[in-house]
């Protein structure tokens, strides 16, 4: 692989593994919490940490702060779709927070708060899969056609340093644990678990 290429891998294979996240919290609460509420809500929590933890707070700045900028200087007619991603940027993260309220609304307060908990999650895995597919389909080739060499060296550098664990990423000690009940409670594509 050329070194052109380098971030653009690491951004697909961090989109690979939030979307196998996704996918899994829709599997978790289509099948409910099938009588281990504790471990079900456990699991939930984890997941929504993880995609706040390192989508919102390290992927999303790399591009924001690093990648975008560099494209929006290549190319004006990019300037409406990094504006449109950006902003999903800005609101993702607020969003992760009311989903993290929500879950512990319907945690703490019963059933009646479940529905409430499901249909933002379903909203904002759209929101999210789709954030990402027009990242694949509009920025990271035109990168790819854009940038210079010279971009190419700092932002493998950024991307490579900063890298999600769950996308090839060294593994933190401190995250072990996390991961750690994320897959063996998750169900597939993620995890191991039942």
């Amino acid at each position: 692989m050329t070194a052109a290429h380098t971030t653009l891998h690491i951004i697909r294979e961090e989109h690979a593994a939030v979307s196998a996240v996704l996918r899994s919290l829709l599997l978790m609460i289509q099948r409910g919490p099938a009588g281990e509420s504790g471990r079900f809500f456990d699991v939930l929590r984890a997941m929504l940490f993880y995609i706040d933890e390192f989508p919102e707070r390290r992927h999303h700045p790399n591009e924001s702060d690093l990648l975008f900028p560099r494209l929006a200087r290549a190319s004006a007619e990019l300037m409406p779709v990094i504006r449109r991603l950006e902003e999903d940027h800005v609101r993702g993260e607020g969003k992760v927070r009311e989903l993290q309220h929500l879950l512990l609304a319907w945690e703490l307060l019963g059933e009646s708060r479940r529905k409430a908990f499901t249909d933002a999650l379903e909203t904002y895995v759209r929101f999210y899969l789709e954030h990402m597919r027009t990242e694949e389909i509009e920025i990271l080739p035109a990168a790819e056609k854009l940038l210079s060499g010279q971009d190419w060296v700092e932002l493998d550098l950024a991307f490579e340093r900063d890298r999600d664990p769950l996308a090839g990423g060294d593994r933190d000690p401190c995250y072990e644990q996390l991961f750690t009940r994320i897959v063996n409670t998750t169900p597939a594509p993620i995890g191991v678990g039942a």
